[in-house]
Order: structure tokens, then C-alpha cells, then sequence
């Protein structure tokens, strides 16, 4: 059972602590595709069943029975991270052991063949195919639900836990050149803006003064954004006025009424609530918030 100290629902979090450890090395051949294979099937997931794999890693067991169908892919989850952290225990014992140093060593060195038994076989129907980087889906194993090979088959991308990756589907290219974009914003004060977007929108934030257009780079699960510092003298207005459009932005959401009641808790102010979006078929659908610098941003349901 892990013991390492995690986030409650960000999975975001304990893939890069993944990554970071199996990066540096020492780790079995297969344990990287094992991570890309755990991940990309979580990325295929509506959003609340990552919530209760995340629940799942700190310990709680009784999770609703909609669950049994993907709890292989939790207990894999769970096997992976407690793969890693036994690699980190390993790695800070010194090169010049004491005997019970040197006995834990052998102790955990091990246990690693337990772990790494499960790496890259079968998950969900799915399996690894180390030649196309992709996860494909193979034979249901004897006695797998068919449910949950369909709740990953017919998983909308957009519907992440993650990366927002899912498996490949048939004759499509694994090489994506364009990876990511970031809208750039204008801003009278563009620390003040970042503290914002970090106390009250979860964003985090990198500094960037070493680039021919110094900036400060924010990131919250699939979405950047640029802040710039305006000339001195340069007054700033949001887009929407500027160009009498309704929004500065607009964000593609899973789960739209669970993130509005993370944002007016934290204080940001809701100009249009999900329980006003008008007509009730489309109630649950979008929101809009207002920034410290009065950009609109719509936040919606993709459907």
C-alpha cells in the first residue's frame, strides 16, 4: 500500500511524480509503457470515475459498485506507485550500507518482481503496443466486463482525467505536431493577474524573464495561458470590449457544476451561474467568471 503523501483529487500529480521516478533510471524496460498504458486509460474516463481512483490510492475500498467493472485499472494504479516509491526507498540508501541497510536493499530488490509481474499485460481488453506507442484494444479476457471495454472504447477524448490522451482509434496517426496552445493575455500588472489565476483559478505559475518576450507561463491540467506586461502608459482592455464579443475566453470543462462550486467558494465572481443559463435542457451546460482584469470567461460543457 503507497505511502507517499498525495494529492486528494489532482491524478495530474502523481502521474508527473510517476514519470519523474521512472525517468531517472533503474527502473524495469516495460515500466514507462506500464505508466503510458495506467494513464491513457484514466484519460479515457469520465472524470468521476479518476475521482474514485484517486480515492481508491488513499485507501478507501468501498467504492459503489459502478466501479468493479475499472478496478483492475485501480489496483494496476496503485501497484504502479507503490513500484515507484519502493525504487525511491532503494535509491536513498547510501552506497556504503550499513548490514540492515544492506538487508532492506535485498528486502526491496525483491519485492520488485511482484510489481512488475502485472507490467503491460492486459488491462480492461486493452494492452500496450510497444511498436504503435498507443493503446489498441485487444481479446476480452476470459470473464472481463464488457461494460467497462466499452466505457474506454467509446470514451470521448475530451473527457479526460489527465492528459486528455485516449486510446487510438483505427487509422489514426500516433504523431501529433501541434501538441498544446496557450492564449496570451495583456495586463496592466501581470504579477497581480498571476496571483489571481493561482489563489483563485488553481492555476500554477513559471516566470519566464530569460525569452524575447518575458512572460509568465500559467498551467491547470490541459489548459496555458501567456500574461505579458503591457508598455507603461499602454491602458489595457479585455477583448470583449474592444470588440463587442461576449467572451475573452472559453474553457471546455467534463464537469461544469463541480468546478463552479470550486470557483465561488474561492471568491471568483460568477456573472452568469449555471442555474441561469436560461432554457432548462441547458441547464448544467456553461458559466462565466470574471477575471481581476474584467475578461469574461465561459466555461462549458463539452458535450
Amino acid at each position: 500500500m503507497p505511502e507517499g503523501n498525495y494529492p486528494e483529487h489532482d491524478i495530474n500529480q502523481v502521474f508527473d511524480y510517476i514519470q519523474v521516478v521512472l525517468h531517472a533510471g533503474g527502473v524495469a524496460e516495460n515500466a514507462l509503457d506500464e505508466m503510458s498504458l495506467i494513464n491513457r486509460l484514466f484519460a479515457a474516463l469520465p472524470v468521476q470515475a479518476v475521482e474514485y481512483g484517486m480515492q481508491f490510492l488513499h485507501g478507501k475500498r468501498d467504492l459503489p459498485e459502478s466501479c468493479n467493472e475499472i478496478l483492475p485499472l485501480f489496483i494496476r494504479f496503485v501497484n504502479l506507485v507503490d513500484y515507484c516509491e519502493t525504487i525511491v526507498k532503494m535509491r536513498n540508501i547510501p552506497s556504503h550500507p550499513t548490514p540492515e541497510e544492506l538487508s532492506e536493499r535485498v528486502r526491496m530488490n525483491a519485492s520488485l518482481d511482484k510489481f512488475e509481474k502485472a507490467f503491460c499485460t492486459p488491462l480492461l481488453g486493452f494492452s500496450f503496443k510497444k511498436d504503435e506507442t498507443a493503446v489498441k484494444a485487444d481479446s476480452a479476457p476470459a470473464g472481463e466486463a464488457p461494460a467497462a471495454q466499452d466505457a474506454v472504447r467509446n470514451a470521448d477524448p475530451s473527457v479526460s482525467g489527465n492528459d486528455g490522451a485516449a486510446p487510438s482509434e483505427e487509422g489514426t496517426g500516433n504523431l501529433h505536431l501541434m501538441n498544446d496552445c496557450a492564449s496570451v493575455f495583456v495586463c496592466e500588472d501581470a504579477l497581480k493577474t498571476s496571483l489571481f489565476y493561482e489563489t483563485k483559478l488553481g492555476f500554477s505559475a513559471s516566470h519566464l524573464d530569460d525569452e524575447e518576450m518575458p512572460h509568465i507561463f500559467l498551467k491547470r491540467d490541459n489548459i496555458s495561458l501567456i500574461l505579458v506586461q503591457a508598455k507603461e502608459g499602454v491602458k489595457v482592455s479585455p477583448v470583449r470590449e474592444l470588440y463587442g464579443i461576449p467572451y475573452d475566453l472559453y474553457i471546455y470543462v467534463s464537469e461544469p457544476m463541480m468546478l463552479q462550486l470550486e470557483l465561488s467558494g474561492a471568491g471568483v465572481e460568477i456573472v452568469k451561474s449555471l442555474e441561469e443559463a436560461g432554457d432548462p435542457t441547458n441547464k448544467n451546460r456553461e458559466f462565466v467568471i470574471k477575471d481581476n482584469d474584467g475578461r469574461h470567461i465561459c466555461i462549458s460543457h463539452r458535450a
